[in-house]
């Protein structure tokens, strides 16, 4: 792996639900609070947690798809914020995304010839006609979507087919950094190891960088080689994958590991069950996000929010009594 292709440092987003006679006061939804993190060129990094924890907002806010609140975000030594609006169009050229649902995503309207061509008539305009079409083919020969289906539109598709049409679509742009934001659990489970395969044999052929977004902790051990676990809007901890699913340090990443089924029941964890729901974002708890569903919370975790610390390295977690030991 090369340098770092993206840097994050302190990303916050916050979402201000306006008050008014009959709603209340006004609300702050922190979906984002503080985020930092690296992204080597070719590597893949997953983001994983509960529904709701803020792993899209993450993903559309390092692609400018929605302002940050604070923080910065600096892709190939660049500081997005800084850009106009033109300047990141053409940056956005360098990074693009895969949506969850391939069937919202696509436009129905559209042939699968007139979706892939759209981004090559706004990244290459240089391009002839003649060289489009051969563009054109050559990323449904990539993603395994027959030449003959070109002139059919995306209802005539199933789940996957449609998921690689929409992979084939974010790779028309030429991009090196691709967020794969939940690409497969919308789809069948006997199609998800196909689109993953994918995925990752793309990675490799055309030297991408991912940040690979997923509720599924089975899916992004497969695939990703660094894993960031999100609570609340935060992370809480960041490790390599092997480091991360053989020794979970913070409580939350525990919990989360003790639900994986294991066919093998000699390795098997503990079931760890956490009590109580996930706080309201909102209104987050003072101190530690994750103090009222943890088992080992103390007086500290409840008046001191922690630091996300390095304690081996390359293993960071956001947790007083790992960072204590």
């Amino acid at each position: 792996m090369g340098e770092y292709l993206l840097k994050v440092k302190d990303l916050k987003k916050y979402f201000v639900s306006k008050g008014g006679f009959f709603s209340g006061p006004q609300r702050v939804v922190k979906a984002v609070d503080g985020i930092s993190l690296q992204v080597k060129e070719g590597e893949i990094l997953g983001i994983v947690g509960e529904s709701g924890c803020g792993k899209s907002t993450l993903g559309r806010t390092i692609l400018r798809l929605i302002d940050a609140t604070e923080g910065k975000i600096i892709f190939d030594g660049v500081e997005l914020q800084s850009l106009s609006r033109e300047e990141m169009r053409k940056m956005r050229q360098k990074m693009q995304i895969i949506f969850q649902d391939p069937g919202a995503s696509l436009n129905p309207r559209m042939t699968v010839g007139e979706l892939i061509r759209e981004p090559l008539d706004l990244f290459g305009p240089e391009l002839t006609g003649q060289q489009q079409m051969e563009k054109i083919y050559s990323l449904m020969d990539m993603v395994g979507i027959n030449r003959s289906y070109l002139s059919r539109f995306p209802h005539e598709f199933s789940g996957g087919q449609r998921q690689r049409i929409g992979i084939a679509r974010a790779l028309a742009a030429g991009p090196r950094l691709v967020i794969c934001d939940e690409p497969v659990s919308a789809l069948d489970v006997s199609v998800r190891a196909q689109v993953l395969n994918l995925i990752n044999q793309l990675k490799k052929s055309l030297q991408l960088t991912y940040i690979f977004i997923s509720h599924d902790l089975s899916v992004v051990h497969h695939i990703c080689s660094r894993v960031a676990v999100m609570y609340l809007g935060r992370i809480v901890e960041l490790a390599d994958k092997e480091a991360l699913y053989a020794k979970p340090s913070h409580p939350y990443t525990q919990a989360l590991l003790s639900a994986i089924p294991l066919p093998d029941p000699a390795n098997r964890r503990n079931r760890i069950i956490l009590q109580g729901d996930v706080p309201n974002p909102a209104n987050p708890p003072k101190g530690c996000h994750f103090h009222l569903r943890c088992p080992y919370a103390t007086e500290r975790c409840k008046t001191e929010s922690p630091v996300l610390t390095e304690f081996e390295p390359g293993h960071f977690a956001a947790c007083h009594l790992v960072n204590e030991k």
